[in-house]
């Protein structure tokens, strides 16, 4: 009888994606200049207060959002990480409500924030349901309520970043793309990595970084960067 060789398990590499990596698909960013929320306070259409005071401003906002994802198509940095599961275990956790990750190929993807082609009621955060025309109002959830975007708005819990700092803590490299680690609890995700992974930072405007020897900095769009980081994660396996 002959034998297989057994091959080694494929190391663990999460990336933590920002809205810098669907910028270069046409989707704006929700900050900087040209933003998103650019003349539009953050509370008027992502947080709680927001939605009890003017919930079809707030509906219309996120209709108009899930019109711009479902015509935006993935760019070469979505395509690129989706390739590296070729050579890794990977997990793409990002603060995005988009599903560019996904129609790239990636096949774990755990959104902090929400998804933009899901609903649900706005009491009952377990319930969702797909969605891809308008959410308007007077449609009614199961739970007898009005029907919201299942989106993470500002003050509301992250039910997913125990997940996410679980997978973090474990991977044997971290990369981080498009995302000016401001917002938590995202950011705190890189307290959590494992002290010996490398951890490359893609970003044209780079944020403040611990001083290390294993942390790369690299100052560029994401698909330039991932376009890089690629052959150079690829040459090393």
């Amino acid at each position: 009888m002959s034998h297989l060789r057994q091959l080694p398990p494929l190391k663990k590499l999460v990336v933590l994606s920002g809205a810098g990596v669907s910028a270069e698909s046409g989707l704006d960013t929700f900050r900087g200049t040209g933003g998103l929320w650019e003349g539009r306070r953050v509370e008027d259409v992502a947080s709680p207060g927001g939605w009890a005071r003017d919930p079809e401003s707030v509906l219309d906002f996120y209709n108009r959002r899930r019109r711009a994802v479902a015509g935006a198509v993935p760019n070469e940095a979505h395509l690129g990480i989706a390739s590296l599961e070729r050579y890794y275990q990977v997990t793409v956790v990002t603060q995005n409500i988009d599903d560019l990750h996904e129609r790239a190929g990636s096949t774990h993807v755990v959104h902090l924030h929400g998804e933009i082609f899901k609903m649900r009621g706005s009491l009952d955060t377990a319930a969702v349901y797909p969605v891809t025309g308008d959410i308007r109002l007077g449609d009614i959830a199961p739970d007898g309520t009005q029907l919201r975007p299942a989106v993470v708005w500002f003050s509301e819990p992250v039910p997913m970043i125990e997940p996410a700092a679980a997978y973090t803590s474990q991977a044997d490299v971290v990369v981080v793309i498009g995302t000016s680690l401001n917002v938590y609890p995202a950011a705190g995700l890189l307290a959590v990595a494992d002290p010996r992974a490398p951890i490359y930072v893609i970003d044209p405007h780079l944020p403040r970084l611990p001083y290390s020897t294993r942390v790369h900095p690299m100052e560029m769009p994401a698909t330039a960067g991932v376009r890089k980081l690629v052959a150079l994660l690829a040459a090393k396996e």
